[in-house]
């Protein structure tokens, strides 16, 4: 990453030298910050407005955070991070510490000032670990940064504030790329879509861009990597995995991780490291039915493969287990879910809850020491089962929401994401100093300090927070980040099927029938509903940059039908439960309408008792498709266009039931929400397709519901008419079926 404080950002005539004898520092403004560089010495950034003063200790530079005209061992940039964090942590009140254990609910960042919601709980709660979501522009981002990092500075120890991002790189369908243009950042295919490559180095390619464009927006954390093994075909968060086989998950787990946090310069931590907050401490990917525990309704994940144990590979072998110099990943996110009759205690509470899962088997034997930051809104409460708004006290529904912060600092929780305010963490404090002392919870309280203020120190934060907003703007999505984000798109699409090994690629400006898709009012996961419409699937002004495009079917050589994956709702319907119902439905991954015979009897007994029933079963229920259109545009192009080929473009982040459609498809691409122009490179033959499968594709739903939802490779796959079988690690090329060194790797284990 080059400079972001170039000489051309400094305003002429503000550049100071010191002028005592032996002194090694200069200083000079940048943006409203002032930026300081010195020889053998870190680059130092401070506001002059936060009243943090200077200190020449030997020659060097040191900001004077806490303002006591001293230097404190957590001020002194030359001592090992580790003995900065425990002497700032026994400095720091209780209540600042609680700051430190809070993780703010989503910041969308519209401008570049504060909003009096964020100087309250920066100022009043001590929070210092922000979420960031939608950022106006990348020079926003870094003016905001600016202005939020001197208004810390000013307060209390001068603690920078640690921002973090979920994944922000994947790619809109309908963004144009031009090689040489740049972007607001640049665009990647889905985790699922990395992980299509089978390529480890590039993963590690995408971490290193991706965490140079965080550093630049100012984000020093990454909620991410998703790292769940995607071993139930229906869980709707099975796109943001690495797939379904383990060693896959695990080997790209690691390169992510290694790739975030590495400054190659310093051959570990420095000050181009991203924390790396892996997620979800473990099992998340065998969610009962499918239902995802985002919902009440989907709260419990199952093991009847008693399979439980390979869902930590990604894990212990791969984030826990780095080799660019960090050792392992510095943050986890446990489950949202209950790992259903897995504590041998007999305990059966959300993850962040369970001493079991988090003091012994992350702590003791995982021997991770990092920091443990619960899902978002966990200690509220709930009120619906069909609806991720609100809170996800999963197995302790009957306390409080104080007990709740209590219970999982007992766990061996560190911090509290989504919670803005104090108040719960200090009554957590009260609790444990009542019931085991004061001296107990200040030790525990100091414990979980160190760990968060570790995440600070080792990526520079307290030296340097600050950045050029105008060398950000050219920086993040720059053209050559672009090009290799868009190049990795190309490697990510999967060439399912290429009937006689001759409708791909079209070399020839032929005539495209492009017939548009009817897109249903869909609710919406967050509440509202879709406005139903019928629009042109693909830009045509951009097919015409390939092809000829024609109106009717009759007209052209060739059709391409772009469809997105079934979607048949959340896995519980309202409806079903004003009918007498249990409210528990099937999730389908075919497209006409499915009623699942052949599903397992599932009863839990206990928890939330919101549920009327412990009769989770949805045995003999149908459920119907929201886009089944999608399925007869295909059928009925073929239909339309008879011996012409008709090539199909799914857009998926799970498996897919093809048996409706691979009859009508001449030929198959499974776009991993990649830009349109990519798939349009492909089809022409200006790249050629290398992804494979990272899951397998089920025959029917009969074998969806015969897998077992902690067990991977459990699927009965599909055969098309060529003979070919999707199974896990299957894809073809222009000279047909891949078979290379990837395949040899992952699929002949």
């Amino acid at each position: 990453m080059k400079n972001l404080f170039s000489m051309t950002a400094v305003c002429a005539g503000l550049l100071v030298f010191t002028a005592c004898d032996g002194q090694k520092w200069s200083e000079q403004q940048v943006d409203q910050f002032m930026l300081i560089t010195q020889k053998g010495g870190p680059s130092l950034g401070y506001s002059p407005q936060s009243g943090v003063k200077i200190l020449t200790v030997d020659g060097y530079a040191f900001k004077d955070l806490n303002r006591n005209d001293s230097l404190d061992a957590y001020e002194d940039w030359r001592l090992d991070a580790k003995e900065r964090a425990a002497d700032l942590a026994s400095k720091l009140s209780v209540e600042e510490i609680a700051g430190l254990m809070l993780y703010s609910s989503h910041q969308p960042l519209p401008a570049d000032s504060l909003t009096a919601d964020q100087k309250k709980f920066l100022h009043d709660d001590h929070l210092r670990a922000v979420l960031i979501t939608v950022v106006e522009s990348p020079e926003i981002a870094a003016k905001w940064n600016n202005n939020m990092q001197a208004f810390v500075e000013g307060l209390d120890h001068g603690i920078p504030a640690n921002t973090s991002s979920d994944p922000r790189h994947e790619a809109k369908g309908t963004a144009e790329f031009n090689a040489g243009a740049g972007g607001q950042i640049s665009l990647w295919p889905t985790s699922l879509g990395l992980a299509a490559t089978f390529d480890p180095q590039l993963m590690h390619r995408f971490g290193e861009i991706a965490s140079e464009e965080y550093r630049a927006l100012g984000i020093a954390t990454a909620l991410s990597p998703q790292v769940d093994i995607a071993t139930d075909p229906r869980w709707f968060r099975f796109d943001g995995t690495f797939g379904e086989d383990p060693q896959l998950a695990t080997d790209m787990a690691r390169a992510y991780c290694d790739a975030f946090q590495t400054t190659p310069e310093a051959k570990g931590w420095g000050t181009k490291s991203v924390n790396a907050m892996v997620k979800h401490w473990y099992g998340y990917g065998a969610q009962e039915g499918g239902r995802d525990s985002h919902f009440a309704s989907g709260k419990y994940a199952v093991y009847p493969g008693n399979n439980l144990a390979m869902h930590k590979r990604s894990f212990v072998e791969g984030a826990f287990k780095l080799e660019g110099g960090t050792d392992m990943a510095s943050a986890v996110m446990p489950i949202y879910s209950i790992l259903w009759n897995q504590d041998p205690s007999g305990e059966n509470v959300g993850g962040s809850y369970s001493k079991w899962l988090i003091q012994q088997q992350l702590r003791d034997e995982a021997k991770f020491e990092g920091v443990a930051c619960t899902d978002w809104g966990i200690t509220k409460d709930i009120k619906v089962l069909d609806s991720p708004i609100g809170g996800k006290p999963w197995g302790v529904e009957q306390l409080n929401e104080a007990e709740r912060h209590y219970k999982i600092l007992q766990a061996g929780v560190d911090q509290f994401g989504g919670n803005n305010e104090i108040g719960p963490v200090l009554e957590a404090y009260q609790m444990w100093s009542k019931e085991q002392g004061e001296g107990s919870a200040r030790e525990r309280f100091e414990l979980s300090a160190r760990r968060l203020l570790l995440n600070v120190f080792r990526v520079g934060l307290f030296e340097n927070p600050y950045l050029d907003p105008a060398e950000t703007q050219k920086f993040v999505g720059n053209p050559e980040f672009m090009q290799e984000g868009y190049n990795a798109q190309l490697k990510s699409i999967v060439m399912l099927k290429n009937h006689g090994n001759k409708v791909l690629p079209v070399k020839n400006r032929l005539k495209v029938y492009v017939p548009k898709r009817h897109f249903p009012a869909i609710p919406g996961l967050w509440g509202g509903i879709s406005e139903e419409k019928t629009v042109e699937p693909i830009d045509l002004g951009l097919v015409k940059k390939y092809f000829d495009v024609v109106d009717q079917p009759e007209q052209a050589d060739f059709a391409i039908c772009l469809i997105q994956e079934p979607n048949t709702g959340i896995g519980y319907s309202t409806d079903d439960v004003k009918k007498g119902g249990n409210g528990y439905m099937p999730f389908s991954l075919q497209y006409s309408d499915y009623t699942a015979i052949d599903a397992r009897a599932i009863s839990i007994a206990g928890g939330d008792p919101m549920e009327k029933t412990t009769n989770r079963s949805f045995r003999g229920k149908t459920v119907k498709a929201y886009n089944r259109d999608d399925m007869q545009l295909v059928v009925d192009t073929k239909k339309q266009m008879g011996q012409k080929p008709v090539v199909v473009i799914i857009e998926t982040g799970r498996p897919v039931v093809l048996s409706e459609i691979e009859p009508s498809a001449d030929a198959i691409l499974i776009s991993f929400k990649v830009q349109h122009q990519a798939l349009l490179d492909i089809i022409s033959g200006k790249a050629e397709p290398s992804a494979l499968m990272p899951m397998q594709m089920p025959a029917d739903m009969k074998t969806v519901e015969e897998q077992h939802e902690d067990v991977p490779h459990d699927m009965r796959c599909y055969k098309d008419a060529d003979g070919n079988t999707y199974d896990f690690a299957f894809g073809l090329n222009w000279q047909g079926v891949i078979h290379d060194a990837r395949v040899e790797k992952y699929k002949s284990r």
